[in-house]
């Protein structure tokens, strides 16, 4: 049972991992292209490195991530903690409700609803909407998320700070943040991840003259993908690698304390 447990986990990791693995070695092909691997070459990355435009959309892109998943985070974060200190369940579980829905939603409809409400401001498609729209479908994942670590916590500390006369500014600061900062670490990488991956919702609230790399890898691959993206996909990928490696040991670390 337990041999062919492995044998299923390691033929599932197998299919997953190893399109990524073919990916990045063809990175280095001398061929410059995904057929046949002719030798070791680094001009994939040179190619990368002269393309200005590419590293335009790679910044803007990193930009969008960081300001939305940092925005949505602390937006996460008080919503969390709104919904933690509810004392009417029931409100508390329909509020829970229906953060949840959005997360199911398909992306096509969030991305419409967006479009249809910027335009009826009257906001203009780019930079700005974009980093709206993530922080749009970030917020319910930061919520759930550090609502789950918040719930593992034992009131009685916070109960015992309000006797002592803490003030809620005090609890939040000297209490909760540092108790829930695993959890805030994690919604906001995974927010992050999220931003950058996001194609659905960029494609209908981006506008002319701006771009990110989802949207640019789409508009790229219906010509043929160059190894240019194979030499930024492989980038992306071990500097996720070490992110999700270092917080790992960060998780480990805070476990032993």
């Amino acid at each position: 049972m337990r041999k062919g447990f492995y044998v299923y986990l390691t033929l599932i990791l197998m299919f997953l991992y190893l399109p990524i693995f073919y990916l990045m070695v063809y990175s280095f092909n001398a061929g410059g292209n995904m057929i046949e691997f002719t030798g070791f070459s680094l001009d994939a990355y040179k190619e990368l490195m002269a393309n200005e435009n590419l590293l335009i959309i790679v910044i803007n892109t990193l930009l969008v991530g960081l300001i939305s998943a940092l925005i949505s985070t602390v937006i996460g974060f008080f919503g969390a903690l709104t919904l933690y200190n509810m004392k009417n369940k029931q409100h508390q579980v329909f509020l829970n409700l229906l953060n949840s829905l959005f997360l199911v939603s398909p992306d096509v409809i969030i991305g419409i609803a967006l479009l249809s409400i910027f335009t009826m401001i009257g906001v203009k498609l780019g930079f700005l909407t974009v980093v709206l729209a993530h922080i749009a479908f970030s917020v319910p994942v930061v919520v759930i998320l550090v609502y789950a670590k918040l719930t593992t916590f034992n009131k009685n500390i916070i109960m015992a700070a309000k006797d002592l006369g803490a003030s809620n500014g005090q609890i939040i600061k000297k209490i909760i943040a540092p108790l829930a900062t695993p959890g805030i670490i994690g919604a906001f990488l995974t927010a992050f991840t999220y931003s950058i991956d996001d194609f659905a919702v960029t494609f209908f609230v981006t506008g002319n003259g701006f771009s990110t790399l989802a949207i640019d890898i789409y508009s790229s691959a219906r010509q043929g993908i160059s190894l240019t993206i194979n030499a930024l996909s492989t980038i992306i990928f071990v500097i996720t690698i070490i992110i999700a490696i270092g917080y790992g040991i960060y998780e480990m670390k805070k476990n032993k304390e």
